[in-house]
């Protein structure tokens, strides 16, 4: 592996990146930092290496018979522009939930590009059919050892921009080729370095490949890190990865999204998702051993092909993904003056949002946003308000809360009959909600909808659909017919705070 990485031809299209200081947050952690800026190639992602590395060794007459790939993005603007730079016709597969700005770069790169499916599986089945019907060469993004090689000029760069010690290096898997790559060679020549594979939490395939002794695959891929939502890590990369790697870590979306703000606060580039999985691992790594040792880190900044609008739910979980935000439920006497009693008991934080609604009963609720540090601490908070007389559920690390109750403070039917309350997950793609309610029983009556999407990958749905207890068993086979992720929230203490 170590000659192929040697031989790899990536300059013709690829830059050597710069291997950089991240002066706020070494002094955060009291370790040394650097970004590996592999968002600044020229398509923004490191993937144009191993994309080219690949197509250029192909014979020109196989090349001209066409290239197909499937990709969420950036493996498909390395395949497009390798075709481009070589002549060679080039179609890509896409899941339909693929960010526009990374189709319009493949398109605008002069690849053919087709949209199949919700999940990179999907596009990838699709990908094989074209290729067994038309012909044509499959450059799979990471299940082939001339893309690892390519990926691997990395780590050779790494080794070379930085010959003094380095403790750690951090690398974003999804497939896991590129961790192969820098795997390969860091580990041949620099045996002592620990490398570590970051994953999202929901799409941990190496994960499981490592637990299980195999590549195995995951019953169900998140979309939020779309570059790195990869359902069964590839054989090759696997067979490379399983006896070197130092260890794998999982990271949520909300510590994705605070290390895609410590990246924009440090370089003032917007990562991707998948660009940022690296620090967020870096920073759950060292929440468990500890800051402060000097040592030299290693995070690659590996993508920067974000949509715009994405920013919005990123910004929102960000605050949670540090830790910095408390999302409060808390009771109050309904009568005049207990709003500002409680708005004094709160003299002494930083209120970030306050939602309330005047109530028909001896008691009211209250949604209450806190932010965190300075000395105000999550349990001393919750404790203090309790001690102060006042009822108090902490809702910081409750799901529905956070992507719906919130919106929704003061919409309560509590004679409604037969609500039960679901939590969907709808592909983002026209047809989703039609299908949903083309599906549903006419005797069902939907009591709530609520609908939001800052920018995730999928759209996020509150329902309330009144079902009698006696068609439960209907009530199954249509959830099992619609298919979409759901989760039942009917018992969700934000529910029965604020809507039931």
């Amino acid at each position: 592996m170590i000659e192929r990485i040697l031989r790899a031809r990536v300059y013709d299209v690829a830059r050597e990146t710069p291997l950089e200081a991240a002066p706020k947050l070494s002094a955060r952690f009291g370790e040394r930092v650097l970004l590996k800026r592999e968002d600044l190639q020229s398509i923004f992602s490191f993937k144009l290496r191993g994309a080219y590395n690949k197509i250029c060794q192909l014979p020109p007459e196989v090349g001209r018979r066409g290239l197909v790939a499937c990709s969420a993005g950036n493996h498909a603007q390395g395949v497009a522009l390798a075709a481009e730079r070589l002549g060679f016709p080039a179609t890509i597969v896409m899941p339909r939930t693929t960010p526009s700005i990374k189709v319009r770069a493949v398109d605008a790169l002069g690849a053919t590009v087709e949209l199949f499916g919700d999940t990179v599986a999907d596009a990838a089945e699709r990908a094989d059919a074209l290729v067994a019907k038309q012909g044509g060469t499959l450059i799979h993004p990471f299940d082939d050892l001339d893309v690892i090689a390519g990926q691997g000029t990395i780590g050779m760069e790494i080794l070379r921009q930085h010959p003094d010690p380095i403790d750690a290096i951090f690398v974003p898997v999804g497939g896991g080729g590129l961790l192969a790559g820098i795997l390969a060679y860091a580990k041949f020549l620099r045996p002592e370095i620990q490398i570590f594979g970051v994953e999202a939490e929901d799409a941990a395939s190496m994960a499981a490949a490592l637990d299980a002794g195999r590549p195995i695959p995951l019953d169900r891929v998140g979309l939020f890190v779309d570059g790195a939502a990869v359902r069964q890590v590839g054989d090759a990369p696997f067979r490379i990865v399983r006896d070197r790697v130092d260890g794998m870590l999982q990271v949520g979306v909300d510590e994705v999204c605070a290390a895609i703000q410590d990246l924009f606060e440090e370089t003032r580039v917007l990562t991707e998702p998948a660009g940022a999985l690296a620090v967020a691992g870096m920073k759950r790594w060292l929440e468990e051993q500890g800051g402060g040792r000097g040592r030299c880190l290693v995070a690659l900044q590996s993508g920067a092909n974000i949509g715009f609008h994405r920013l919005r739910h990123i910004s929102e979980r960000a605050e949670l993904g540090e830790h910095r935000e408390a999302i409060l439920a808390v009771t109050i006497p309904e009568r005049p003056g207990a709003f500002r009693e409680l708005c004094g008991a709160l003299r002494d934080t930083d209120v970030t949002e306050f939602n309330y609604r005047h109530a028909l009963s001896p008691e009211a609720h209250v949604f209450v946003g806190v932010a965190l540090g300075a000395g105000v601490e999550r349990a001393a908070l919750v404790r203090g308000l309790e001690g102060a007389g006042y009822g108090v559920v902490d809702l910081t690390e409750n799901e529905m809360a956070l992507l719906h109750t919130r919106f929704m403070v003061g919409g309560r039917v509590p004679e409604l009959a037969d609500e039960r309350l679901l939590r969907f997950e709808f592909p983002e793609r026209p047809g989703a909600l039609a299908r949903f309610l083309a599906l549903m029983d006419p005797r069902w009556n939907l009591s709530l909808f609520h609908y939001r999407n800052h920018g995730s990958a999928v759209g996020r749905v509150l329902a309330g659909i009144q079902v009698p207890a006696d068609e439960d068993d209907g009530f199954r086979r249509y959830l099992e017919e619609l298919g979409y992720p759901w989760s039942e929230e009917t018992g969700n203490p934000a529910y029965h705070l604020f809507m039931r």
